[in-house]
């Protein structure tokens, strides 16, 4: 199943190959993007993995848990995002392409935080064991969130982008 995921996110990259082409750096950059979303997405499926096994999580706070991990992934995205975005716009001379990575962080940290709770949950909810599957594709979601997100802002500012 992770190398059918695999070839999907590599799929995404594939439909920016022309951007890419044009600016290289994009090539180096996505996997910051796509790493970080992974990591914050597999803490916060730990944590809600954790809190079913525990019993501390079941229907009665799942809307209350849901809301704070994604208040976590926004607050991590304006945190992580704004670093990156300062470290490539110094590093690049380039600030558009900065504010681009640090977009790209902050959806990517949003979309770690709803994967990271519901893909554990839908599985249980399927009667699947949440702790043995979750993990694939939560990082499928962030590494297609990733990098659809920064290829995709970066192809409509390609033009003001070297």
């Amino acid at each position: 199943m992770n190398l059918i995921t695999a070839f999907i996110a590599a799929s995404v990259v594939g439909i920016f190959e022309k951007t890419i082409e044009r600016i290289a750096i994009l090539a180096a950059l996505q996997s910051i993007v796509a790493g970080q979303g992974g990591n914050a997405g597999v803490q916060t499926l730990t944590m809600i993995v954790r809190g079913m096994a525990l019993g501390d999580l079941d229907r009665r706070n799942y809307l209350r848990t849901f809301f704070k991990e994604l208040g976590l992934g926004f607050a991590n995205g304006i945190a992580v995002g704004s670093v990156v975005g300062v470290v490539v716009g110094i590093w690049t001379g380039q600030w558009l392409l900065g504010g681009i990575i640090a977009a790209a962080m902050l959806g990517n940290m949003l979309a770690a935080a709803i994967a990271g709770f519901l893909v554990p949950v839908l599985l249980r909810a399927f009667r699947q064991d949440p702790a043995q599957a979750s993990g694939v594709f939560v990082t499928t979601v962030t590494d297609v969130c990733g990098f659809l997100l920064f290829l995709g802002l970066a192809t409509l500012a390609a033009g003001h982008l070297h």
